[in-house]
């Protein structure tokens, strides 16, 4: 064997293996309950590669028809390497006041929602959850109400964010989306 093709072949090799072995982005490298369970997951183990919007839910609030289109996103755009992460939070006029099973079983009755969901937190500065910190400190604001929205790359970057009122279904999203598959 020639020695250039060696070496392009090792190149190669070496260029696969740092791809299998890339770091995971210390925005998703840490550990979520799944919700109503006891499976903690590590977002990057789970969903690295993938692109992801995380949102802040509540079952009792203005938006929470936003269920809905969040699981319409997720089921077209999952094949593709996409998901929605659902996080539930009780910290806006306590619109998401029941028990962690209470809140999967509303979700799932009322809007057929298969997107994961995880642990009920905070996402208020100063007592956030570890997620929503991260994404304060990569350059986002704290959801000023329910059903704030992040954009995230597969590299795990923080690409953009959308207030409550963005639909989950609205071009800016969509587009966002499509351009990051």
């Amino acid at each position: 064997m020639k020695p250039s093709v060696l070496l392009l072949g090792l190149a190669a090799m070496s260029a696969t293996a740092g791809a299998e072995t890339a770091p995971c982005s210390s925005l998703l490298d840490l550990d979520v309950r799944r919700l109503a369970g006891d499976e903690v997951v590590n977002l990057c183990d789970a969903y690295q590669g993938q692109v992801i919007l995380v949102v802040n839910t509540a079952s009792k609030c203005g938006f929470t028809s936003q269920y809905e289109g969040l699981e319409q996103l997720y089921r077209t755009y999952k094949d593709r390497g996409f998901v929605v992460l659902g996080f539930p939070s009780n910290d806006f006029a306590n619109q998401e006041p029941g028990s962690e099973q209470e809140i999967q079983k509303f979700c799932r009755l009322t809007y057929a929602v298969e997107f994961p969901m995880f642990e009920k937190v905070s996402v208020k500065k100063g007592r956030a959850a570890p997620l929503f910190e991260r994404l304060a400190a990569a350059g986002a604001p704290y959801p000023k109400w329910n059903f704030y929205k992040y954009l995230i790359d597969r590299n795990g970057n923080l690409v953009d964010h959308y207030i409550s009122t963005t639909k989950p279904d609205s071009g800016k999203v969509i587009k966002a989306i499509e351009r990051l598959l």
